[in-house]
């Protein structure tokens, strides 16, 4: 079909009067010199009058807008108004034809305020993080005092008490430890979403980093059937560079998780520079041709109960688990998205991998070589 016969009995204007969108022709000078009825309807005109309309009356800047849409073959979004004073924000689009511009235009108004609402609601939520964060100490003082002061007086330095007022002050003691734990956890996640987060990059010895992570458990594991064992055989240098902070903070809370699901047997945690395949796999950028030892895997896996499916859907989403009764669940969340955010502001990657009854396996890749360590901003 000759779609150039088809359209060659037709005006132009003709054409551009029963577009869907409002559609303006301006001439040189930016004066509106015709207007199909979708734009006389939204700046509120009367193109078949007299009266000269220009389009700078009506939009900001409106001509120049127009003539860099043009040009760059892009759309602009700018504010608009009508006599009435009636605001809103546009979207228009403009190419030159002969010595005039054709311009479409959409009312955005309503995709502009949710735009300009979701920009409010993140930031209102890093400024509460940051308030969270900032008043951390002034929570948890109070907290530290109840735990210190029961344990003395179960310890007798306040003189003798009964049997059942031992039970009671131990009963307080514990409360207040189990919220002292949820509260330091909560904490650590809000300032690791919080703009407080700032990297110290450095170069260290990652083995010597985990085995102090792993002896900090010694206590929690005493009394229990449980091992935390550490493999490193196939790791090609012991010496990383990324932030020793996050690389702790990572293990810890994992093992922390680990161990809460294991009664019996072990936990293992192996350090080793993953395949390449893996690395691009779970997403990790590769940066100038690097290699495996660009790469630090840390897999921390225990023979405890393993997840469910239903446990798996919002495993690093605290926010998705405030409608579940669980607490566990929630605070598990909390811990896991702590470490989730923390890896993810350092281009690397989290995942899960478990089997009810057999244990799960917790895996982390990072970069950890010079020149290809990458920050969020």
């Amino acid at each position: 079909m000759n779609f150039t016969n088809l359209f060659s009995g037709f005006n132009l204007k003709e054409i551009l009067k029963h577009l869907p969108d409002a559609v303006l022709l301006l001439d040189s000078n930016g004066r509106i010199t015709w207007a199909n009825r979708e734009a006389e309807f939204l700046f509120n005109i009367d193109t078949s009058d007299e009266a000269d309309y220009y389009f700078d009356d009506f939009v900001n800047k409106g001509f120049e807008l127009a003539g860099q849409s043009a040009l760059k073959h892009v759309p602009v979004i700018a504010g608009a108004s009508t006599d009435e004073n009636n605001e809103f924000f546009i979207e228009l689009n403009s190419s030159q034809y002969e010595d005039q511009f054709i311009v479409t235009i959409r009312d955005v108004t309503a995709m502009t305020k949710v735009l300009a609402n979701a920009e409010k609601t993140g930031k209102l939520n890093k400024d509460k993080n940051l308030m969270l964060t900032r008043l951390a100490n002034d929570f948890k003082s109070p907290l530290q005092s109840i735990i210190g002061f029961s344990n003395a007086l179960s310890d007798g330095l306040g003189g003798e008490i009964s049997e059942k007022q031992d039970k009671y002050v131990k009963i307080i003691g514990k409360n207040a430890s189990e919220l002292l734990y949820f509260m330091d956890k909560f904490f650590e996640f809000s300032k690791a979403e919080s703009r407080l987060v700032k990297f110290d990059i450095k170069t260290f010895n990652a083995v010597n980093a985990v085995q102090e992570v792993i002896r900090s458990f010694d206590s929690a594991v005493l009394g229990k059937k449980v091992a935390i064992n550490l493999e490193y055989e196939e790791l090609a240098s012991k010496t990383v560079t990324t932030d020793d902070s996050v690389l702790k903070t990572a293990v810890k809370n994992i093992l922390d998780v680990s161990l809460k699901m294991t009664e019996i047997g072990s936990v293992t945690v192996t350090l080793m520079n993953p395949d390449m395949e893996n690395v691009i796999k779970r997403g990790v950028e590769v940066i100038n041709q690097s290699d495996n030892r660009a790469y630090l895997q840390i897999s921390i896996k225990d023979t405890g109960t393993g997840l469910k499916e239903t446990d798996l859907e919002d495993l690093f989403e605290p926010y998705s688990q405030l409608e579940k009764v669980n607490k566990k669940n929630f605070i598990r969340s909390i811990v896991l998205s702590t470490v989730r955010t923390l890896v993810d502001k350092l281009h690397g990657t989290i995942w899960v991998e478990t089997e009810i009854m057999k244990g799960t396996t917790f895996n982390i890749i990072l970069p950890v070589e010079k020149g290809i360590i990458l920050e969020d901003e």
